[in-house]
């Protein structure tokens, strides 16, 4: 019985020293990923793209508002 209980206290020991090193390697990548998306070149593509979300963005808005004029015109 002795055993089984220092076997799951190893098995918790190893998995909380992993997710300790995931966190720190996640946590040491994460302002490099930062500054690497911090790209201050907006080219051609770029803008584009922006434009593409801000249009995806407004046609949502628009189904959203017209989702609302309808459900106030079937619920007055």
């Amino acid at each position: 019985m002795k055993g089984s209980f220092m076997k799951r206290t190893q098995t918790e020991d190893s998995i909380t020293k992993r997710v300790l090193q995931i966190v720190t390697i996640a946590a040491m990548t994460t302002p490099i990923f930062a500054l690497v998306a911090c790209d201050t070149n907006s080219g051609p593509a770029e803008e584009a793209g922006e434009a593409i979300d801000d249009a995806a963005d407004n046609v949502g808005d628009a189904i959203d508002d017209a989702a609302d004029e309808v459900d106030d015109a079937i619920d007055p």
